[in-house]
């Protein structure tokens, strides 16, 4: 598990956490004696119902993210995965926010926030104000013989009910009616997460319980408490596991929703604070279509991000709300509350109701640009020599991976080698391959090449290589002349010539920036020249063997240190690789 933290204070994080919503939000202000983010005074322009809520830090940006207009009034803090306490509650409620239409204190389902925000209520009630009190549960990750009389968790789903009331509370609803919305919506909001491991409080001890690499716990709490199982499972088989827990009428243990298959559902992924983007939305689209392909449950809308997190949690839950009739007429149903928009910095569901409505699934017609490999030229080559000059150089390349990979072990990141072998063998399967269609004309034969480099080499080289054989099949077409031409030294030279301005406007490297330019440009100039392949290669290595004393100013040798150790030794992997391409070119012609 992660144990480093900018901030090893605890409650200086908090505070300091807390504050930061004054700073991004300008309608709020924080009571730092009480830890309560709320509304400022006349930050609404009507009265209305007012929503408190809160719990333990560490879930961020739940709750105090979620003060703002269209959702909370106030939202009171604990420390670190603990309740506030009923003081601190019952300060937000009846000092911070409007109690004249009355309030509704909603936490999660945990015991200290239930005993604490029920006690604040109750001294509410005592006061003389209105109040409804509501815990949120809607986590199935523990079934009803655990859960016992302490019933379900209060977890990501609750981020929808918050969203709900508030809605309603600022379109004007009663107190009556906000708190039989939570009830209606909690009823219909089914959640369970799953986590590849436990998070370290910051200031805390290490706890000693952890998940093994291989497994993930399914169900797990949002204060590490234990889930349903631990099991070893694909991200098809576990997302497949969850699913089942929520939907599954058969379940007598975890059937809380009763559905079918006319309902309408909204689904929200929620990151538990350690997922990177890019895998929560791997996992959006596995659950998406688990649902589609499973349960043909297609939701009206599918919100992802970090909603309520478990610190850093590396993992994910999901949420799925059956939309119900709230039976408060226009404007109020579940789904035109959740796209009411709302001021409130954790909340983020950016699309919009009239882009959901008009959503399609009919095929998308896209114009079709002629490719320029398309385009016949009359710069003509014995294809036979092109494959057999071409096919000296790539051997010659994947031969000299071995030295290649271990220069830039050394000096980089290890992979130029792999890299310039994989881009080599596949381009020796393509002139090797009978369907290739490489015949006379260079230009389709460059673009052809141009095609499987893009695909195959990856990476700054790979660009580059693409970059270079994209402007070297123009700089060819640029001495068409409207008759067949051959590709003589001549051509080949004015063409490389092109490509090397071409590339000069996307990378700043040039000889003695120790990259690969240290081969290439040599052998252009001297190929330009002299019109000589083999004194355009011989130069093609002087350069790579004078990048042993290079400096590195470009490229991932600049971040490797060691240098006293390297330099004079080790040349540009890049450049090596190169010249041994173009040293098999030379010994082929």
């Amino acid at each position: 598990m992660q144990t480093k933290h900018f901030f090893n204070d605890p409650d200086h994080l908090v505070h300091s956490a807390l504050h930061s919503l004054t700073v991004t939000n300008p309608s709020l202000a924080y009571d730092r004696d009480y830890k309560i983010v709320f509304r400022r005074p006349g930050a609404s322009s009507q009265k209305k119902v007012s929503i408190v809520s809160g719990g333990g830090s560490g879930h961020e940006p739940a709750f105090a993210g979620y003060v703002g207009k269209g959702l909370l009034d106030a939202s009171v803090a604990g420390t670190i995965f603990a309740s506030p306490s009923a003081e601190q509650i019952r300060k937000a409620a009846t000092d911070c926010v409007d109690t004249e239409r009355g309030i509704l204190v909603i936490p999660m389902n945990y015991t200290g926030d239930v005993l604490n925000f029920g006690m604040a209520a109750e001294k509410a009630r005592a006061a003389g104000v209105k109040t409804e009190f509501f815990a949120i549960n809607d986590d199935v990750g523990v079934g009803r013989k655990k859960g016992g009389k302490v019933g379900r968790r209060g977890i990501a789903g609750g981020i929808l009910i918050l969203k709900l009331v508030g809605a309603l509370a600022e379109a004007g609803g009663s107190l009556d009616e906000v708190y039989r919305l939570a009830q209606l919506a909690n009823d219909n909001v089914v959640t369970v997460g799953s986590s590849l491991e436990h998070v370290h409080i910051p200031g805390r001890e290490v706890p000693k319980d952890t998940v093994p690499n291989d497994e993930v716990e399914i169900g797990m709490g949002i204060h590490n408490e234990p889930g349903s199982h631990r099991v070893k499972a694909s991200l098809q088989e576990l997302v497949k596991t969850m699913l089942q827990q929520m939907l599954d009428q058969n379940d007598s243990d975890r059937a809380y929703l009763s559905w079918n298959k006319s309902d309408q559902f909204v689904l929200l992924i929620n990151n538990l604070g350690g997922l990177s983007t890019l895998e929560l939305a791997g996992v959006t689209d596995e659950v998406y279509r688990q649902l589609e392909q499973d349960y043909q449950i297609k939701p009206a809308r599918i919100i992802q991000g970090t909603f309520l997190t478990s610190l850093n949690g590396l993992g994910f839950s999901a949420s799925l709300l059956r939309l119900e009739n709230t039976g408060l007429g226009a404007g109020k149903s579940m789904l035109e509350l959740l796209d009411a928009p709302a001021e409130a910095v954790g909340w983020h569901a950016p699309i919009s109701a009239t882009t959901w409505e008009s959503k399609t699934s009919a095929p998308v017609e896209v114009k079709r640009t002629k490719l320029a490999e398309e385009r016949a030229s009359n710069i003509k080559l014995d294809p036979s020599v092109l494959k057999k000059v071409l096919s000296a150089g790539l051997e010659r390349v994947i031969a000299a991976e071995p030295m290649v990979t271990k220069y830039d072990t050394i000096v980089g990141d290890g992979d130029c080698g792999v890299g310039l072998k994989r881009g080599a063998e596949a381009v020796l399967g393509l002139l090797n391959s009978p369907s290739s269609n490489i015949n006379d004309d260079v230009v389709k034969a460059v673009l052809r090449i141009v095609s499987v480099v893009e695909v195959t080499m990856d990476g700054t080289s790979g660009a580059i290589y693409a970059i270079f054989l994209n402007a070297l099949a123009h700089g060819l077409r640029e001495q068409d002349k409207g008759m067949p031409t051959t590709a003589n030294a001549e051509v080949w030279a004015a063409a490389l010539q092109y490509s090397l301005s071409a590339l000069a406007k996307y990378t700043p490297a040039q000889p003695g920036d120790r990259t690969m330019i240290d081969a290439l440009v040599p052998f252009c100039t001297k190929l330009m020249e002299t019109k000589d392949l083999s004194a355009a290669a011989k130069a093609a290595q002087d350069g790579s063997e004078a990048s042993k004393s290079m400096k590195a100013s470009l490229g991932r040798s600049v971040y490797v240190g060691g240098e006293n150790e390297w330099v004079g030794k080790i040349p540009d992997p890049g450049a090596y690789g190169l010249a041994e391409f173009l040293s098999g070119l030379a010994e082929a012609v």
